[in-house]
């Protein structure tokens, strides 16, 4: 992969759970995983990771899948598979390089996150 303009790779954290095991939290829990979130997010302030963007998704059942195949389209409700650990939220992050990455994830309450460098878009 080869760096941006601003010599920082872009990387995205994408975050996964099981969406029935997040109903069942109490709201204890729920704020304690916001407050965690929220060291995070100050932890790359500190650390000198910029977050350029980030948000929880609506719930699973709320998405559209478009599918092609050839010339013909369909378009479903619902996430394209059926699955207890769905997409939930993501963070983008602009670091020197994936160990900062790795380091700062740790951090997240969530178990299962997926980090993938950004392709750069080409000047």
């Amino acid at each position: 992969m080869h760096r941006g303009k601003d010599d920082v790779m872009e990387y995205a954290l994408l975050i996964y759970g099981d969406e029935k095991a997040w109903a069942a939290r109490t709201d204890e829990e729920r704020r304690t995983n916001g407050e965690r979130h929220a060291r995070f997010v100050a932890l790359l302030a500190e650390r000198g990771v910029e977050m350029r963007g980030g948000r929880e998704l609506a719930l699973a059942g709320s998405a559209t899948t478009l599918r092609k195949k050839g010339d013909a389209v369909s378009v479903t409700d619902g996430p394209f598979a059926e699955t207890a650990e769905v997409l939930g939220g993501f963070y983008l992050l602009a670091a020197d390089d994936l160990d900062v990455v790795l380091e700062l994830a740790r951090e997240l309450p969530e178990d299962t996150i997926e980090i993938r460098p950004i392709v750069p878009l080409p000047e």
